[in-house]
């Protein structure tokens, strides 16, 4: 598995718009992609610090993924993505190293990108997310 950087951290959010103000006019970063990943149950919107996003997640639904997380531990950060060179091969790496899989193969995430997720039981109670631009 090459890891080339963090490609973005996750941070759930109960309100989108409300989120996106703070970024904006409190820290003065500019949002440059709202999303809706329909299968994710999420809409997203992404800021670039550095070579770094930061990605905001609000759940389109309470039984999806951020709902289920908020309605647990409140908004906060929720994942952190790496970047890797094939999110399917860098998968099965994790499993043969003995990672417990969200995700057993790579299905298609924001921007475009081809994510799995490892679970958090398995690292260290991050949850981790492999990413990789699609071959």
């Amino acid at each position: 598995m090459n890891i080339s950087h963090i490609e973005h951290l996750g941070i759930a959010v109960e309100n989108l718009e409300e989120a996106i103000k703070y970024y904006e006019q409190v820290l003065g970063m500019k949002c440059y992609s709202i999303e809706e990943v329909v299968d994710q149950k999420v809409k997203t919107a992404f800021f670039l610090v550095g070579n770094t996003k930061i990605e905001l997640l609000e759940s389109t639904s309470p039984d999806g993924p951020i709902g289920k997380f908020i309605a647990k531990k409140g908004q906060g950060i929720h994942h952190i993505a790496f970047a890797v060179d094939n999110t399917k091969e860098a998968l099965k790496v994790a499993e043969d190293r003995g990672v417990r899989l969200i995700d057993k193969t790579s299905r298609k995430g924001a921007e475009g990108l081809e994510i799995g997720f490892l679970h958090p039981k398995s690292t260290l109670g991050v949850l981790t997310e492999l990413c990789s631009k699609p071959k």
